[in-house]
């Protein structure tokens, strides 16, 4: 991954880790293959339509620029866990907002993902966390 992004992970992980919080990365860096192979497995298990709607393309995958990270568990109910909650609330502090929102997904395309951060820097990360907005309204694009 993305050098600075990881060292903002660990000094996340660190500050997680003094409130007996462990913020386990489920999967970072992907290359253009890891993504193609993610994609036919989906396909496989669970039709062409399941990848259309909840599973990145590759090259348009967030984890191929080594500055997204998939935290906790994989799961919808992350987002009301002590970690998830925990993240939500202070992974801006370190440069990283919740790349998916809930409520956001007509606009990002994407069903919320408590999980999955995404590393902008600061001061871009605490002006998109305390706007409200998610990344393509804040950015207008």
């Amino acid at each position: 991954g993305n050098r600075e992004a990881v060292v903002a992970f660990k000094n996340m992980y660190e500050a997680a880790k003094k409130e007996g919080l462990g913020l386990v990365i489920n999967s970072s860096y992907r290359s253009y293959q890891d993504q193609e192979n993610i994609c036919n497995t989906f396909k496989d298990l669970y039709g062409e339509g399941y990848v259309t709607k909840y599973v990145a393309l590759p090259g348009f995958s967030e984890h191929q620029t080594g500055l997204a990270f998939d935290v906790g568990s994989i799961d919808n109910n992350y987002g009301n866990t002590a970690g998830g909650k925990w993240l939500a609330n202070n992974c801006y502090k370190y440069g990283f907002i919740i790349r998916y929102p809930k409520g956001k997904q007509n606009i990002t395309g994407y069903q919320y993902e408590p999980w999955h951060i995404r590393y902008l820097g600061n001061p871009l990360a605490t002006e998109v966390h305390n706007s409200g907005l998610c990344l393509e309204e804040y950015l207008g694009i």
